[in-house]
């Protein structure tokens, strides 16, 4: 034979090795030149290609430790401040233990369909919540955005109280407590108790006082409260601390974040118990009134309380599971961390009217003797008759039951004159009916009754730990929200995008510790998230449903879950779930309309709260904190819409990404689909792509050294593409 056709002959011999070994570097991810190269992007018309294990983007995204691990994240987010002073309000303000039933059936309609439905396309797409929407559709692209501007907005504020607990935290190393009792004021003639505290109470002075130094109004910021800033910034380092390394870091502090709150709830609970009149506030708190439930409201608040709970359109659901193996049960996921959820609300109200119901008995004691007292004054000055009073009453040790006997009897006896006496109705339940959440439950109704426990400063440290740790693993799915789809989309480095984020947002935040601080987070509070998060599901679940698809939706999760989900789904997705939430959405914007905008203001003179209405200026801020937050949907929406975007020019869609370095390419897509690899000419091409499966060759492939399929960024590009699969992700 020729010498040269032994060269041609080696030739090919060399070409047709190097081919199986593109191919076989597909199976064992053995082939470098494979691992380092771009995702490969199938045809429009090509489906159903997923990644395998070995695959780079199964190699290069972080993983969860274990499945513990992923769960306490999930818990810890979804489990917050909520659940302890929002639940318990909402289930003694609607019905006591009736609530629970619409709760329930809300928790089954919308709260696990959605929940299971955003875990689903996390761990199915492996991307944060740009990625995930832009690769269902890129006109919803901006949904993703939109999760991501509402949890910088709901990071700003949540951290703020954060900031309080650790403040509270760090007070609490004292005995008697700061808040026991009303300072003393001193002058030259004598010492009185300070003016603003005797009207109100020890604890209430001192959160508002002490804590805030709140000024009367939102228009007078006050300047700087520098103890507030403080707590402030150690809040932020914290949370930037644990984040730097993604869950790497984060990871590791759920299980110390997730489980210490559960410890000292059934510390408290117990301890709860063992305190004279707890068995009053929990009989009160479940005893069912069925009439309530019956009212539009209390299922709208309790549907209101479902989404927020679970965390649902936040975008932290999402990335938490997008770092999960491709097969994992997601389904059993949902419904475990929701029903981990709805009980440990009902533990928290347990323990909250446990202590409510100790610090009721304690006032209603006081209530009685006051009375008592002036009973005894009034039968001296002869304005009552001795012959009303039962001979077993003993004024001096009188008990409640028997106290309440002599007013009704003295009622009723001087039922013109009664109001003149000045006596009071001394009923516990009047005192369990005082319904109070947040700020109000946290910092003074709960801090008041553990002044009154033994060993206070004790109960103190663990309440405003516990408090604290139930914030940070809020605020770790809340930042996972923002950083997680960044990363994915801009190929970012995640630290130094965590050190930017945690600053910004530190900078931003000093309008809450300002003395009118605590008026700024009860407006974004109210206007931040609720109605643009009540927008992103509604439009996540058509996205879905309707754009992606129900079957195919369907499909992908019994590939990944390896059984067919149930057909409840189906139909929750489809029908059930949309109606409610556009239901809920439209009741939302009703109540907002019918509610006067406002705030509670704190007046110095009179120790009470009273509501102002936002000036003008402060209603162009509530309008555009909800405009802000949905505004990147009809954004995107019309750019990709009107093909705004230049594609040649640098845009996202022309950026691929390399092991973190960003790579321009020329994008042409009418030219050959091999000049989009590397932006390189056909011949420089490294391997070429097969078909409709990258694992195999597909038949009647005519030539080795043309792709059939080109090779795009992971920017807005590649959304083009509905049925583009998971692996070109």
């Amino acid at each position: 034979m020729p010498k040269n056709s032994k060269v041609v002959k080696r030739d090919l011999d060399d070409e047709v090795i190097e081919s199986v070994k593109d191919l076989l570097s597909n199976e064992d991810s053995s082939d470098d030149a494979f691992k380092k190269s771009e995702l490969m992007v199938d045809d429009p018309e090509e489906k159903d290609v997923d990644v395998e294990e070995g695959s780079d983007v199964e190699d290069e995204r972080p993983a969860w430790n274990s499945k513990l691990q992923y769960i306490l994240a999930q818990v810890g987010f979804s489990v917050g401040l909520g659940n302890v002073w929002r639940f318990p309000y909402l289930c003694q303000k609607n019905g006591g233990g009736a609530y629970l039933v619409p709760y329930l059936i809300l928790l089954l309609i919308i709260g696990i369909p959605l929940f299971f439905l955003e875990l689903a396309v996390g761990q199915r797409i492996r991307r944060g919540s740009i990625g995930v929407w832009n690769y269902i559709s890129p006109k919803l692209g901006g949904i993703g955005f939109a999760s991501c501007v509402v949890c910088f907005f709901v990071a700003l504020y949540y951290n703020v109280i954060i900031g309080w607990s650790l403040f509270y935290f760090s007070q609490s190393f004292q005995h008697p407590l700061p808040w026991d009792q009303c300072p003393l004021v001193k002058n030259t003639s004598h010492t009185f108790v300070e003016p603003e505290c005797e009207k109100s109470s020890a604890t209430t002075y001192y959160w508002y006082r002490e804590a805030l130094n709140i000024s009367s109004s939102l228009s007078e910021s006050g300047g700087l409260n520098w103890k507030m800033t403080i707590c402030l910034l150690a809040a932020w380092v914290m949370v930037c601390l644990a984040m730097i390394k993604g869950i790497q870091s984060s990871g590791k502090i759920m299980y110390f974040s997730s489980l210490f709150p559960y410890v000292v709830l059934l510390c408290f609970l117990i301890r709860g118990l063992l305190l004279n009149g707890s068995v009053d506030g929990i009989r009160h708190m479940f005893t069912p009134k069925l009439e309530i439930m019956l009212e539009p409201k209390v299922w709208r608040e309790a549907a209101t309380q479902v989404f927020f709970a679970l965390g649902l359109g936040f975008g932290g659901v999402i990335a938490f599971s997008s770092y999960n193996k491709r097969d994992n049960n997601c389904h059993f996921d949902a419904v475990l961390v929701s029903f981990i959820n709805f009980f440990t609300s009902v533990l928290a109200t347990l323990v909250v009217f446990a202590v409510l119901g100790f610090k009721a008995n304690i006032i209603n004691e006081k209530c009685v003797t006051q009375n008592s007292e002036k009973i005894l004054k009034l039968l001296k000055m002869g304005n009552l008759s001795q012959d009303m009073i039962p001979h077993h009453i003993n004024f001096s040790s009188i008990t409640a039951e028997d106290y309440n006997l002599v007013y009704d009897i003295i009622q009723k006896v001087k039922e013109e004159q009664f109001g003149s006496l000045g006596l009071k109705s001394c009923q516990i339940e009047d005192e369990l009916d005082k319904a109070v959440q947040g700020t109000g439950l946290a910092f003074i109704a709960f801090t008041e009754a553990m002044t009154h426990f033994p060993a206070s400063p004790f109960w103190s440290v663990m309440f405003f730990l516990m408090l604290v740790n139930l914030g940070l693993g809020s605020m770790f799915g809340t930042i996972e929200g923002i950083i997680t789809p960044i990363v994915d989309t801009f190929k970012v480095r995640k630290e130094i995008l965590t050190v930017i984020c945690c600053l910004v947002a530190f900078f931003i935040g000093l309008i809450f510790v300002q003395r009118s601080g605590n008026y700024f987070v009860t407006m974004f509070d109210d206007y931040s998230a609720t109605l643009p998060l009540l927008i992103v599901v509604i439009l996540e679940n058509i996205a879905v449903i309707r754009i992606y698809g129900i079957d195919k939706f369907m499909e992908d999760l019994k590939d990944m879950l390896g059984f067919s989900p149930s057909q409840y789904y189906y139909y929750m997705w489809k029908y059930v779930s949309p109606f409610v939430l556009l239901c809920l959405l439209v009741a939302s914007i009703v109540q907002m309309g019918l509610s006067p905008p406002g705030y509670n203001a704190w007046i110095e003179d009179t120790a009470k709260e009273e509501f102002h209405s936002y000036p003008t200026w402060g209603m162009i801020v509530c309008i555009s904190l909800m405009v802000l937050a949905i505004l990147p949907v009809p954004i995107v929406f019309m750019v990709r819409r009107c093909n705004l975007i230049d594609d040649s020019s640098g845009s996202l869609a022309s950026v691929s990404y390399k092991r973190g370095r960003i790579i321009k390419e020329p994008v042409n897509l009418e030219g050959d689909n091999t000049s989009l690899i590397h932006g390189k000419s056909p011949s420089e091409v490294p391997s070429p792509n097969f078909g409709k499966n990258i694992y195999r060759k597909q038949t009647g492939s005519p030539t080795l050294d043309t792709a059939p399929n080109g090779r795009y960024g992971i920017g807005y590009l590649m959304a083009d593409m509905p049925d583009m699969p998971e692996s070109d992700l």
